[in-house]
């Protein structure tokens, strides 16, 4: 119902920074949760930031304080990442999913069904 196009991941030096992208194929403001996953091969999916329905903010605490997640429109979701560390270095994925959900639960990769299909961070010492 609703597609979701990554873009922004690059390699970059220890405490540089990115913009990360996600474009949607339809609205999500006011709609849809949406957050930022990564992944590292072999481990389970990590929640970064998360945005809900009404502006609502959840951050892991990994990343608080060097990322900040932002709608700019009802398509675009961006991550910004200051400071970045060697542990950053992951395949990042966009989510979404319609309607109300708890905040405490929105940086679970389980109450999400909407994907895609990432972009690649690495960071170098």
């Amino acid at each position: 119902q609703v597609q979701l196009v990554e873009s922004g991941g690059d390699s970059v030096q220890s405490g540089g920074s990115l913009r990360l992208s996600c474009v949607a194929s339809r609205s999500t403001f006011n709609t849809y949760c949406m957050a930022w996953f990564r992944q590292v091969p072999g481990k389970e999916r990590e929640g970064v930031a998360a945005v809900s329905t009404v502006g609502l903010t959840s951050y892991a605490e990994s990343v608080e304080g060097r990322f900040t997640i932002s709608r700019h429109n009802g398509t675009t979701l961006s991550l910004q990442m200051d400071s970045l560390k060697p542990e950053d270095t992951a395949m990042y994925y966009c989510a979404a999913v319609f309607g109300y959900k708890p905040l405490q639960q929105l940086l679970s990769s389980h109450q999400y069904n909407y994907w895609g299909r990432g972009t690649q961070v690495t960071v170098s010492a």
